[in-house]
């Protein structure tokens, strides 16, 4: 109990000291999952809004696999990645093995599912609530889908956020695709199996403690907007249609 409570005290004053090596790669980590992020939000936003509002043959099918994807394992989505960047492979000419842009690259493959599935929940569950109106007044799908994206914008956070904690918590495909390099691709996660595995538990559960913090500043900042939101009387249902 006491290496365990002496391990806890240590973390605290690396985090108090902002210790650089900590911080370097916290900032990383940041760095390299909101690129992801974004680059995941780019086409999964607007594929998610398309099928939420699409109805054609077929639709199904795309669905289940789109939800089959969401439990795609992060090592499966490294090893695939890795054999494309590899030297021998298709990508390999563009020397991005080892490197933070494996890394971004791994990381979005994985968001883009989590991005479109939710998005496409959420603009499906409105298009079925207010579908019918938009049509009646003459909304083809590009324009309720439009309409509808911001009429859920707060929903929409919600599902960044959950995208951008699926993307900062991951592991493996990041080791893989990185290599864990110090001082160049490792990151928090990375770095917490490493610093455990070799016995520095402070650095470890300051990375931990770091890790969680981050998290929950985001859904903080989610329930402030959303009280912000409530605030204002703004509660949803279309508000914006005449």
């Amino acid at each position: 109990m006491s290496s365990l409570t002496d391990s806890v005290a240590t973390a605290l004053k690396l985090i108090l000291a902002f210790d650089a090596q900590l911080l370097a790669i916290v900032g990383r980590s940041l760095a390299v999952s909101a690129m992801a992020l974004v680059l995941a939000s780019v086409g999964g936003l607007v594929l998610g809004a398309w099928l939420g509002v699409a109805r054609f043959r077929g639709r199904d099918a795309v669905l289940a696999l789109l939800n089959t994807l969401l439990a795609l394992p992060s090592v499966v989505v490294g090893l695939v990645i890795y054999l494309l960047l590899s030297r021998s492979g298709p990508l390999g000419f563009l020397g991005w093995l080892f490197s933070l842009k494996a890394m971004v690259l791994a990381q979005t493959v994985l968001v883009l599912p989590v991005v479109t599935a939710l998005t496409r929940q959420a603009i499906d569950d409105a298009e079925r609530a207010h579908g019918e109106q938009l049509r009646s007044l003459g909304a083809r799908p590009l324009l309720r889908s439009l309409l509808l994206m911001w009429d859920e914008r707060f929903a929409l956070l919600t599902v960044l956020i959950a995208s951008f904690g699926r993307a900062i918590s991951e592991v493996g495909a990041v080791m893989i695709v990185g290599g864990n390099i110090d001082g160049f691709t490792r990151v928090m996660t990375t770095a917490i199996a490493l610093e455990t595995s070799k016995g520095d538990l402070p650095l470890a559960l300051a990375l931990g403690l770091v890790l969680l913090a981050v998290v929950l500043l985001l859904n903080a900042g989610v329930t402030l907007l959303q009280r912000w939101r409530r605030s204002r009387g703004e509660t949803g249902g279309l508000a914006w249609v005449p």
